[in-house]
């Protein structure tokens, strides 16, 4: 499925969404009334000191509801991408599809928040890694300048990755969640070229449109407040709520897809590298801590069979040591050999003249030359 098809198929979730950000912003608008209008009584001074608790309240509010309920719904929305990639069409009934898979895969929304805290830091070794090559090569003329700019961009775009290593999750559910998750982030680093590569052309486009919802809000929001003859500071933090709300419910949902489709289309031909785990585990101690969580799910067994949708059959996957090596294999039991008995020969070759002979013959007929001598 297109992009476009996968956003449009999924709207129901984004609308979810919208009613989460509006939520927020409804309630954030609320408390600005009421805490303006306590400051109010207090002078410009307490305006202030209102101002600076409506921030705070505001922030508690947006991190509550997108922190329990948000997570959960993105959560949902992710399943049946991974669901749509995977068949190539959409699950009936999405919502209770996206609902049922996320119950199965993380038992409690505190599994989830912590796979996708881990899978968040692992990640991170990208940026880090731009930021050496950006400071070794700093003699270029004009070379700060564009890390910089793509250190923006893998920073935008490293918050959609953790999204993805999640899908693996559920495209895989033969393996426990932090096991799948942490093969999703060795699959990300196999692969960050390609999937870094599509990310910026997409972060280009939507920044360009996330720029253009904020200020297409400020024009009637601004235009209200000042007939109102209200504060225009207020009227632009609310629209940055409101642009805020359209980015988290449909901008947002646009950049998972369209990263989700590109890693979907490279991560279930990829071979993963096992000594990646090792070294990972050497880089991120978030990820030697996935590591070892997905190691305890299995109890340190050999993991159960996963599809190998390049071949079509399944084969196992070995389990790991907590340093990321595979284990030694056993050697098989060598069959025991037996005496081999050759055959005498049928004739003997002259060194000399390459004339063939009976066995036991002396001198050469062809040349007359003592045969061994």
């Amino acid at each position: 499925m297109t992009t476009k098809q996968l956003f449009r198929g999924t709207m129901p979730f984004m609308m979810a969404k919208l009613l989460l950000g509006g939520a927020t912003v409804l309630i954030s608008v609320i408390l600005l009334a009421i805490l303006m209008g306590i400051g109010y009584l207090f002078g410009e001074g307490g305006l202030l000191v209102t101002f600076c608790i409506w921030v705070g309240a505001t922030g508690a509010v947006r991190f509550a509801i997108m922190h329990y309920l948000g997570y959960l719904v993105k959560a949902g929305h992710i399943a049946v991408i991974a669901e749509a990639c995977k068949r190539g069409k959409l699950p009936k009934n999405m919502v209770d599809y996206g609902k049922k898979r996320v119950k199965e895969r993380f038992a409690t929304s505190n599994i989830y928040f912590a796979v996708d805290k881990l899978v968040t830091s692992s990640v991170k070794q990208i940026q880090r890694g731009i930021d050496k090559i950006g400071g070794k090569m700093d003699f270029i003329p004009g070379m700060e300048a564009v890390a910089g700019l793509a250190k923006f961009f893998v920073n935008i775009s490293l918050g959609y990755i953790d999204e993805c290593c999640l899908g693996w999750t559920f495209w895989n559910p033969q393996q426990g969640a932090f096991k799948s998750a942490a093969d999703g982030v060795v699959i990300y680093a196999q692969n960050w070229k390609v999937l870094l590569k599509s990310a910026a052309k997409t972060m280009a486009k939507t920044l360009l449109i996330l720029l253009l919802i904020a200020l297409l809000a400020f024009v009637p929001v601004g235009l209200i407040f000042k007939l109102l003859g209200w504060s225009p500071l207020f009227a632009f933090l609310l629209a940055c709520l409101i642009a805020w709300t359209v980015k988290f419910a449909f901008i947002d949902s646009y950049i998972m897809i369209q990263m989700m489709g590109s890693y979907m289309s490279v991560a279930p031909e990829t071979r993963i590298a096992f000594d990646l785990y090792g070294k990972l585990c050497k880089i991120s101690s978030s990820f030697k801590e996935l590591f070892g969580k997905g190691q305890q799910e299995s109890g340190g067994r050999q993991a159960p069979p996963r599809e190998d949708y390049a071949g079509g059959e399944s084969r196992p996957r070995p389990a790991y040591s907590q340093d990321g090596r595979p284990p030694m294999r056993p050697r098989p039991a060598q069959p025991q050999e037996r005496p081999v008995q050759r055959e005498a020969p049928r004739y003997i070759v002259c060194a000399n003249c390459g004339e063939k002979n009976p066995p036991g013959t002396k001198f050469c007929g062809g040349c007359g030359e003592r045969m061994g001598g």
